[in-house]
């Protein structure tokens, strides 16, 4: 669906295109708050959206965060600290932790994970009452489990599927050899989770409250549920219109058990962009494409290859996030979804310029492109493979 974008929104569009020379053109200034606020309005009258919360950081620094919309069927309305479900963004914060353990040389990015554990991993296979982990048992028989490495797990290239549990067994399995192409698995996230926890013995969940959430003042952000969220909590929107509570989550989850608000996500983003909290040489492995995609859309997961001649090669993985190569030069997107969420986040690498989205109706994601391009000018952020949008 596309957006009519007008005014000061339509010429950032024109604007951020490189010139006939191939060079990268100025990047056009951030729009007012008032052209923003349209944007969006239009965007929710065109979708259908409930809810929206949008942040924009520009040189390392908000500029602009805001809530727009309802919260619950009650129509409390959503606000800048309203806890919304961050769904896959997760994985992106997790990356970060990773890279803060290689800074520290606890972990290596291209050192087996056989290394990190006392036992092989198909031993590993004790109930986990909290439903965190895979049964890594069913990997007994199949040695490739030793080729991989945090590098191979971040990249989401293991050969998994992205959840065992959804293969038609039941079981988790590899589907090819580690390392050899990219298929996004969310179980390959929690094996890294695995490794941390049980080969270097930290408790995630309190990494990530000590080195993130409390270094950058999200107050309002949490790996598992906490009973004050529940004065100010965004239910969600499906694609129908069918409200659903947001869910109570009890389990730490590297793959996506976060709750946060776009306030939150806003003062991450911002330290991230001025690349606080790591290394510039960690902070550039992150967002450096790592991995070739070769697949036309990221979902469904496993899908075959294309062609060379028609792969995209403005697209790689970096760690926990997809990079790209577009008319502003490199920049990177990480996504969050499930049946009533939308959320992107997506920057400029050159200008320290991002766009936050968080929506509590999944609707809204057929709006993101055209918000982002009205923010940031043409971007080339990847929507039409990340979400597989028109």
């Amino acid at each position: 669906m596309k957006l009519a974008i007008h005014g000061a929104a339509a010429l950032l569009s024109l604007s951020a295109c490189t010139t006939p020379s191939g060079r990268l053109s100025a990047a056009a200034p951030v729009p007012t708050a008032a052209v923003i606020d349209a944007t969006v309005a239009h965007a929710m009258a065109s979708t259908g959206a409930k809810g929206l919360a949008l942040a924009v950081i520009d040189d390392g620094r908000p500029v602009y965060v805001k809530s727009f919309g309802i919260r619950n069927p009650k129509g409390d309305p959503l606000r800048t600290d309203t806890i919304m479900y961050g769904a896959s963004l997760t994985k992106a914060l997790f990356a970060f932790i990773v890279m803060q353990l290689v800074d520290e040389g606890k972990l290596n990015l291209d050192t087996p994970i056989e290394r990190y554990l006392a036992n092989p991993l198909p031993a590993y296979s004790e109930p986990d009452v909290e439903d965190r982990y895979a049964r890594w048992s069913d990997l007994a028989g199949d040695d490739r489990w030793r080729k991989l490495t945090p590098r191979i797990l971040l990249t989401h290239s293991p050969g998994f599927a992205n959840f065992g549990f959804l293969e038609p067994d039941g079981k988790l399995r590899f589907h090819f050899d580690p390392g050899a192409r990219y298929a996004y698995s969310g179980d390959g996230i929690i094996l890294l989770q695995f490794v941390i926890e049980r080969g270097l013995g930290l408790d995630l969940g309190r990494e990530m409250q000590r080195r993130i959430f409390d270094r950058f003042g999200m107050a309002n952000t949490s790996m598992i549920w906490r009973p004050d969220f529940r004065a100010n909590l965004a239910d969600g929107w499906d694609m129908q219109g069918k409200v659903e509570p947001h869910d109570e989550r009890s389990a730490v989850r590297a793959a996506g058990s976060m709750d946060t608000s776009i306030a939150d996500f806003a003062r991450f983003a911002a330290a991230f962009a001025r690349g606080e909290g790591l290394t510039a040489r960690s902070r550039a492995e992150i967002t450096r494409g790592q991995l070739p995609i070769t697949t036309r859309t990221q979902f469904p997961t496993l899908q075959p290859e294309l062609p060379s001649a028609e792969r995209r090669p403005d697209l790689a993985a970096g760690l926990g996030v997809i990079t790209f190569t577009g008319p502003q030069g490199p920049g990177f997107e990480k996504g969050g979804h499930n049946d009533v969420t939308g959320n992107s986040w997506v920057c400029v690498e050159r200008r320290r310029s991002c766009v936050v989205l968080l929506s509590n109706d999944v609707r809204a994601e057929a709006a993101f492109p055209d918000i982002v391009r009205a923010i940031l000018g043409e971007t080339g952020a990847p929507y039409a493979w990340t979400k597989s949008l028109p």
